[in-house]
């Protein structure tokens, strides 16, 4: 028996590499000399330094920039193994984890800090910079990024708009006079969590902007002001970011990045699978053991368990999935064929907030039943595997 583990987090419980552990020691207590590999994953969002830093034997590295409402913030970031890529996750820098409930606020939230991980990256010599942009804090247009990075981004008097989503209103013309020469040498990925575009219904402030604080009047003033700021870079610097696949990603900070570092846009979850070497893992496995704090209807935009999922699809390879919480019914996710089965650590008698606390213990549980369930399935010919 080969088991492969591939999870993302489960956030506010535990990480990647923790879950993987979890699970490893529930498939253990099932099948004792099965062969299991752990990949813990991530899809762009928080987690994308360690899962790349750890399946590459990199270097880590800490550097204090501005966190996304000013106050300064240490940020992990780092080498991959080849020394020379960099990489950084605007999580650390500008998340949403790194400010209260009571605080979230895209009109105010910056990108700057981000933007300093990038001119870190810089100093220490990167050739090239992979920027993980989930999880973000802000909806500034990746604005703050720029600034850091030199660029002027200025309203009808010539002066500074200041920081923050809101600030795009006052945006007049844009001046990359002063933008740091050495990103012209660089190459720029960045993985993207999602792939929606930079503004309209399904642009980064209509359909993020309420999980970062922002009010429907909020969402509103979002939307416009990075309507605009798509207008001036297109006026200012003849780019149009608005039909942009992911564009929309890190609140605009997709657009950001392709305008002004020349970054191109991919999924994260399939970057960082190619990075783990997760195809030549893959085709060794008789089951992929998977999971994350929610499994919604989400997944399709491009988050991490989707690409683990289309990729066990094209091997044949059954995938179970582990949930903190599930939407809807588990079985309509067996009946698209997404899983082979799926388990959540809260319900029933089990509450959101008890399974958060007790995540190790009931993941590890978990695997367990579903391993056994499947094997069972798998022997009486209810499984292909």
């Amino acid at each position: 028996m080969h088991c492969l583990i591939v999870p993302d987090s489960f956030k506010g419980s535990l990480s990647a590499g923790e879950a993987a552990q979890a699970m490893a020691e529930g498939a253990r207590a099932v099948f004792p000399d099965a062969t299991i590999v752990e990949l813990p994953i991530a899809d762009g969002g928080e987690g994308t330094v360690e899962a790349l830093l750890r399946a590459t034997g990199g270097q880590s590295k800490q550097t204090t920039v501005t966190g996304p409402l000013g106050v300064p913030t240490v940020a992990t970031w780092g080498f991959l193994g080849d020394g020379t890529t960099a990489v950084i996750e605007m999580a650390a820098a500008s998340g949403i984890t790194l400010i209260t409930e009571r605080e979230r606020n895209p009109l105010k939230t910056t990108t700057f800090g981000t933007g300093e991980l990038i001119r870190a990256a810089l100093d220490g010599g990167a050739m090239k910079i992979i920027i993980g942009i989930g999880g973000s804090a802000t909806n500034d247009g990746g604005a703050g990024m720029a600034e850091a990075l030199g660029v002027r981004l200025l309203d009808t008097g010539r002066a500074a708009i200041g920081r923050g989503g809101e600030a795009l209103l006052k945006l007049s013309r844009i001046d990359i006079s002063r933008l740091d020469p050495r990103l012209r040498k660089v190459e720029v990925v960045a993985a993207c969590d999602v792939d929606n575009v930079l503004s309209g219904s399904k642009g980064a402030s209509v359909v993020y902007g309420a999980q970062k604080g922002a009010t429907g009047h909020d969402v509103e003033i979002l939307d416009r002001a990075l309507l605009r700021y798509g207008e001036i870079i297109k006026k200012s610097l003849g780019i149009n970011v608005f039909m942009l696949r992911g564009g929309g990603a890190g609140g605009g900070l997709g657009a950001g990045l392709a305008v002004f570092c020349d970054a191109k846009l991919v999924r994260g979850i399939d970057l960082i699978l190619d990075i783990i070497g997760f195809d030549g893992h893959i085709k060794k496995a008789d089951v992929v053991i998977t999971g994350e704090g929610r499994i919604d209807s989400q997944m399709k935009y491009g988050k991490a368990l989707a690409g683990v999922l289309e990729q066990a699809a094209r091997h044949s390879v059954p995938v179970l999935g582990i949930a903190g919480s599930i939407e809807g019914p588990p079985d309509q996710y067996r009946r698209k064929n997404l899983f082979a089965d799926v388990g959540s650590l809260a319900g029933g008698t089990v509450s959101v907030e008890v399974a958060m606390r007790n995540a190790r213990e009931l993941i590890q549980q978990c695997t367990s039943d579903l391993l056994q369930r499947w094997s069972q399935g798998r022997n009486q010919g209810s499984w292909s595997s």
